[in-house]
């Protein structure tokens, strides 16, 4: 399912993480869990994961993440904003060291002019409280592609914050 680059990516995810001694999550909506399927493609992956959240809609990022009825109100789903909660909801709930979060509009329907079909928002966060975002701009490239690269992209930004 997924290429050799995405799985080169995923394991230097897990061996950093392993050398820190450190605790994954995941918080996926348009992903629905690919970021978590590309962790645990890799053998050894449950030394590090320690579980996925799947909250594609709104009530399950309030309800399983902590995420803002009000901030989804104020800036939808689709924002960095709540890209940001899910992350961080993500440490909290699980009770990680680190966790990563996607939201965003795979398509082939559902974009509008202010929130293309391909924007996504990637958020990492980690216990220290630090945070990383990251916005993409993927273009209606087809739904399995824009999810595809957005696990890439997510992976990317664990590296950065590791």
């Amino acid at each position: 399912m997924f290429d050799r680059d995405t799985l080169n990516l995923a394991e230097s995810v897990l061996s950093a993480c392993r050398s820190r001694q450190w605790h994954v999550a995941t918080a996926e909506s348009c992903t629905g869990g690919l970021v978590a399927a590309a962790l645990t493609a890799i053998a050894g992956s449950s030394e590090v994961v320690e579980r996925g959240f799947v909250t594609y809609s709104n009530q399950a990022k309030i309800e399983l993440l902590g995420a803002s009825p009000e901030t989804i109100a104020e800036h939808g789903a689709i924002s960095e904003q709540i890209a940001l909660a899910m992350a961080r909801g993500a440490v909290v709930r699980a009770g990680v060291d680190l966790a990563v979060s996607v939201t965003g509009i795979a398509g082939p329907g559902g974009g509008t002019p202010q929130k293309p079909v391909g924007i996504v928002h990637i958020a990492a966060a980690s216990k220290d409280q630090t945070t990383l975002h990251l916005e993409c701009h993927f273009g209606d490239i087809g739904r399995e592609n824009v999810r595809l690269r957005s696990v890439e992209e997510a992976l990317k930004l664990l590296l950065q914050i590791l």
